[in-house]
């Protein structure tokens, strides 16, 4: 439960980064503006550890790191997504294109 408590927390924010970077990588907008969904999650995590590291402490603080570890992660892959250009490969199978 210490575990999987925060990373279910973490899970939805995480899944609204992803789609906002997604979406924005869709748009074909800048990289700068393509990589702010991940920024701020890391700005985020970052205060959320010190938080549960300085001031809440304990086991309710160890909490608090966890949860920003997981935010950690997914601004990761948000920033990997974000890097990686659209490229879209058309395979003819048949008679009909599959993406």
């Amino acid at each position: 439960m210490m575990i999987l408590a925060p990373f279910l927390m973490a899970v939805m924010p995480g899944i609204v980064i992803l789609l906002c970077t997604w979406w924005f990588k869709k748009l074909n907008l800048p990289l700068f503006v393509r990589t702010i969904p991940g920024i701020l999650t890391v700005i985020a995590a970052i205060i959320m550890f010190y938080i549960g590291f300085v001031n809440i402490r304990g086991f309710e603080g160890a909490a608090y790191g966890i949860l920003a570890f997981f935010l950690i992660v997914f601004a990761i892959v948000s920033f990997v997504m974000a890097k990686k250009g659209i490229e879209v490969k058309w395979v003819k199978f048949g008679s009909f294109l599959a993406q």
